[in-house]
């Protein structure tokens, strides 16, 4: 399967802006990583806490006719483009059910890690700005 430009600019786009920033931006931006991890997976579990149900990420890949390019050569030059079959990824989203008890304690487990987290980038975030004064 081919990989769309659109892809490929949008990763070579974002390397570019991870790039970006002071190196006191780039070293709190390091220090709070996994701060950011768990604050995402507070947000998603309070969600399915609140709907009653968590919503699943599935991708299915589907076959596909393109009109591609063959390498054969007839009578010295290249083929006449064609129909090839492809497949292509579709990412659709469903309802999953949920113990709503079981995501209750997880939650409570990672609001208690949050603040241990927390804690510690104040201490990582003093660090950076004290190496890296702006």
């Amino acid at each position: 399967m081919k990989r769309p430009v659109v892809f490929t600019l949008t990763l070579s786009a974002l390397a570019l802006l991870a790039a970006c920033g002071t190196p006191q931006e780039q070293c709190i931006a390091r220090s709070t990583r996994d701060l950011r991890t768990v604050d995402r997976l507070i947000a998603e579990m309070q969600g399915n806490l609140d709907r009653g149900y968590a919503i699943e990420t599935i991708t299915v890949y589907e076959d596909d006719w393109t009109w591609c390019q063959s390498p054969v050569l007839v009578e010295g030059k290249p083929a006449p483009p064609h129909l090839c079959l492809d497949e292509r990824p579709v990412t659709t989203t469903r309802p999953k059910a949920i113990d709503l008890r079981d995501e209750a304690r997880k939650l409570d487990g990672l609001k208690a890690k949050r603040r241990e987290l927390s804690r510690a980038a104040q201490a990582q975030i003093a660090a950076c700005k004290a190496e890296y004064p702006e």
